[in-house]
């Protein structure tokens, strides 16, 4: 794997859901505004009434991601870094909505913090990725965000869609 900085100089920023349709996974853009408004982003992955298992993958600057799974009273959320809401407000905002405080600590701090994932675990358990398994993607800091998700579509067999979808080098 290999995301990190694209070829013009950027850092992956994108919002892509997967859903699986008779076993096979389907990646798909989602608006821009999902990788900065959570409603946007959660709103676009419930609208695929997909058969199948959907979820979200959103990722802001290559620094950090969001997990979005649409249920029936709200959606389950994974932020994988909570020291991200202390400088983002699209991270604050899964915060708020995991009814979980921004850590207190000044933004020039944030470079010396240990990250934590915030959120819940268990999001994917359900397709084969346990929380345990999720927990070790997220604390591996040797990882960029775009490519902590690969290693997760990875794990459900989905890594070459996301790469495909997402324009990521694989």
């Amino acid at each position: 794997m290999n995301a990190g900085v694209n070829d013009d100089g950027q850092t992956p920023t994108f919002a892509v859901a997967l859903t699986s349709q008779d076993g096979q996974w389907m990646g798909r853009i989602l608006p821009e505004r999902a990788t900065w408004d959570l409603d946007v982003a959660t709103r676009a992955v419930r609208d695929l009434r997909s058969e199948g298992p959907s979820f979200g993958m959103v990722c802001v600057d290559d620094d950090w991601f969001v997990l979005i799974r649409p249920t029936p009273r709200g959606a389950q959320l994974l932020l994988s870094d909570a020291t991200a809401a202390v400088v983002d407000d699209y991270a604050a905002e899964v915060l708020d909505e995991l009814d979980v405080d921004v850590p207190d600590m000044d933004p020039d701090e944030r470079a010396d913090a240990e990250p934590w994932p915030e959120g819940d675990l268990e999001i994917l358990e359900d397709l084969g990725v346990p929380s345990d398994v999720l927990a070790v993607i997220c604390d591996d800091d040797e990882l960029w965000a775009s490519e902590q998700l690969l290693r997760i579509a990875e794990e459900i067999n989905a890594d070459e869609e996301l790469a495909d979808v997402a324009q990521l080098d694989y």
